[in-house]
């Protein structure tokens, strides 16, 4: 694993091909076949419009910075973000900043991992056909709860649910522990090439189902591709497509930074970096919006078809809907088998990453035990879980994912935008980004991550917590969904508070042991924290 005997990490990527396969599996994940089609079918093709320019001023930029970000930081040792931010910024808070490169993934994993675990579960289920019967969407609802064990209880629980979330656990757990090179990397350079595959076969086998009138394949394709330019008026519209890109790539989480500390100087970033992104892009808008939508077209009359569009949750579309379409389908066994395995692989990917970061923090900031420490990851990550499945139906779920998910993503890419471009400086930036690069990023880009990049994630982060409340103070629907109503629990049953209170005491827990342990580290191990070069203390 890593030698700290000269501060320099010995870890180190095997191949190109698994670099950027992990890379891309990181990002590619369960957003990528039920997020997106759920959030640009209700906005038709001009979703892709905001979604496109997103991507190409805000994605591949912050992209760009992460991988530069974690050499650099490797390079002294470090594969998490305090290390790396106290490396960019020689100011004491600056560790404490990167705190969030590992708090988040770990908090993401705590409930990721429970709904990974669902597809591995229905895939069994539609294998062993025993859902078959159940022709509805309110039926198949019902199934749905049923597995989960939802009912008027305190609890949601069933033993079915739990057996299959302790197998996804474990999987996730005994790849994580391997490290990249022998555990993630491998995985990729498999589990990725598989998915592709698979969503190939299911694209293909939507693409010839036959429809008639108005319920046809190419109504759905419409639905994502055909461009309503007026819906480009909608400030909504581009709010989702944004949130879209950062969720993606996993930009603004920390893990694209601890895959990049292994990357030595020879070693390009720029090339491979947009390899891995048009590899999911590829995934998200080509397989993943050629499935559920084109498909629920078929099945579902004018009228569902349209409630489908506009309800768009991922729990509606991937284990209510298409179970249904599954059981009308010719082979649809067979297919629906195949697609919620790709789910499984899908979150499986992105879910071995989320617990790294706290481990390579731990193991190199305090020099502690890699065996020992992927037992107490284990352990602490396990019982944390307990409180999001027995309590999902309370919202605990939600809560981790409204502020680790969502809100804190945001936060920690604007931070790290402004200490990189703003504080480190994108010039010396852009020289370490092009150390052994094969592609030579065009100049332009240098102004776009300079001056566009942190306006817009800073304009992001002011609409959301101080514009859109203002906004809004006199709609209290419209006032619930931003900052002021997600702080003060607008809109929550009241029987549900202290289980959204248990939700955010995870968080504020984790991130105390966090604060603690890089004032540990730094106060304990200085000789960690010299200049690798020259054995002088910076």
């Amino acid at each position: 694993m890593a030698d700290r005997s000269n501060g320099i990490r010995m870890d180190r990527w095997a191949t190109r091909f698994g670099l950027v396969m992990a890379m891309a599996g990181n990002a590619v994940g369960l957003g990528n076949f039920l997020r997106f089609p759920g959030k640009a079918a209700p906005y038709g093709g001009a979703f892709l419009v905001p979604y496109l320019i997103s991507f190409v001023l805000l994605g591949i930029p912050l992209m760009w910075m992460e991988w530069t970000i974690g050499r650099h930081g490797g390079r002294y040792g470090h594969g998490s973000t305090p290390g790396m931010f106290h490396r960019l910024w020689k100011h004491p808070v600056s560790k404490y900043l990167g705190i969030f490169g590992v708090l988040l993934p770990f908090i993401i994993a705590l409930y990721y991992i429970y709904i990974e675990s669902w597809a591995l579960g229905y895939a069994w289920k539609t294998a062993t056909g025993s859902y078959w019967g159940q022709t509805s969407r309110t039926q198949m609802s019902e199934v749905f709860t049923t597995y989960l064990g939802i009912g008027e209880g305190v609890l949601s629980f069933s033993p079915a649910a739990y057996m299959f979330f302790l197998i996804t656990f474990a999987a996730n757990i005994f790849v994580f522990s391997r490290g990249i090179e022998k555990g993630i990397e491998v995985l990729s350079k498999y589990a990725m090439p598989a998915l592709v595959l698979l969503g190939i076969v299911l694209a293909a086998r939507v693409l010839t189902l036959q429809g008639s009138g108005e319920q046809t394949v190419s109504r759905g394709l419409a639905q994502i591709w055909v461009i309503d330019w007026s819906m480009l008026k909608n400030p909504a519209m581009w709010m989702d497509a944004t949130g879209q890109i950062f969720l993606t790539l996993s930009v603004g989480l920390g893990m694209l930074h601890t895959y990049a500390s292994i990357l030595r100087d020879e070693d390009d970033l720029t090339l491979n970096g947009l390899a891995a992104c048009a590899t999911n892009e590829f995934v998200e808008v080509i397989l993943g919006g050629t499935i559920i939508i084109p498909a629920a077209a078929v099945f579902f009359g004018v009228g569902e078809f349209g409630e489908i569009i506009h309800k768009g949750s991922f729990a509606d579309m991937g284990f209510q809907t298409l179970p249904v379409i599954f059981q009308e389908m010719w082979g649809g066994r067979f297919f629906g088998t195949i697609w919620f395995i790709l789910l499984f692989l899908a979150g499986l990917t992105s879910s071995v990453a989320m617990f790294t970061p706290m481990l390579l923090f731990l193991r190199d900031e305090l020099n502690l035990d890699h065996n020992r420490l992927v037992l107490w990851i284990t352990a602490v990550a396990f019982i944390l879980c307990q409180p999001v499945i027995l309590f999902f139906h309370h919202g605990v779920l939600d809560e981790l994912d409204d502020w680790a998910g969502t809100f804190f993503l945001v936060v920690f890419a604007a931070i790290e935008v402004v200490v990189f471009i703003w504080i480190y400086g994108l010039d010396k930036g852009w020289v370490e980004m092009h150390l052994g690069a094969d592609l030579r990023i065009p100049k332009p880009f240098c102004h776009v991550m300079r001056f566009l990049t942190p306006l817009f994630l800073l304009a992001l982060l002011a609409w959301f917590t101080v514009i859109s409340p203002l906004a809004n103070m006199h709609n209290e629907d419209a006032l619930a969904n931003t900052f002021y109503g997600k702080l003060f629990m607008m809109k929550i049953a009241e029987a549900d508070v202290p289980y959204h209170w248990l939700g955010r005491a995870i968080i504020l827990g984790v991130a105390a042991f966090l604060v603690w342990g890089v004032w540990q580290a730094w106060r304990t191990h200085p000789k960690f924290f010299d200049d690798s070069k020259n054995g002088k203390a910076e």
